[in-house]
């Protein structure tokens, strides 16, 4: 990246690209099974990892979805001279996705896909009275910096379902959530978060 910040990234296979962009606090290995099945139909996959979220190859510095991690998904898709591409993204990923449209435009994308995104607005507001009350974001934050390997594991019940009736629990799911989470550096993981709650409220 143009900071030095080095961003890791998967690039498989030839043929129709398909761009994902990670959930926090996952990293690329969250999009595995998907890119997996889709190399095997003949598209070309691509994900990176988000600064903040990936141990040693993350920097503590620029974790905003405001600017950087647009700018850092620019720069990868740059790197690779990817054109015509899906972009999907995926909660955090879908606000980078967006930011990325917003401020890089459309030249070399075909579609683009959110699911689950934090777009445009998570925040309880009286323009919408759906969102989640701040309180939410101060206990992710303080959840992050007080014990975030126990909050993680917490965590990831409710981010895959599985504290729905009947729902079929995956142990296997839960270790990977946690190890993913547990890998990304604590002070890039808590500013990400911050910066989750401020950048989803700011007009752009």
């Amino acid at each position: 990246m143009k900071d030095g910040t080095e961003i890791f990234y998967k690039n498989w296979g030839t043929g129709k690209t398909v761009v994902f962009s990670h959930g926090w606090p996952l990293d690329a290995d969250a999009w595995d099974s998907q890119m997996l099945f889709l190399v095997q139909k003949g598209y070309r996959v691509i994900v990176h990892d988000r600064r903040g979220d990936t141990g040693v190859r993350s920097a503590p510095q620029g974790n905003d979805m405001h600017n950087t991690y647009a700018d850092d998904l620019a720069a990868v898709l740059d790197a690779l001279d990817v054109k015509d591409a899906m972009l999907v993204g995926h909660s955090t990923g879908g606000g980078e996705v967006a930011r990325y449209i917003g401020r890089h435009g459309t030249g070399w994308v075909s579609k683009a896909v959110l699911i689950g995104a934090v777009p445009p607005l998570m925040l309880k507001t009286e323009a919408n009275p759906g969102g989640l009350p701040k309180d939410v974001f101060d206990g992710i934050r303080a959840g992050v910096a007080v014990d975030r390997s126990q909050f993680y594991k917490d965590l990831a019940v409710p981010f895959f379902g599985y504290n729905r009736d009947n729902a079929k629990k995956s142990q296997g799911v839960t270790d990977t959530f946690w190890a993913q989470g547990i890998l990304g550096g604590i002070m890039g993981s808590t500013r990400a978060s911050g910066s989750f709650q401020r950048s989803i409220t700011r007009k752009t």
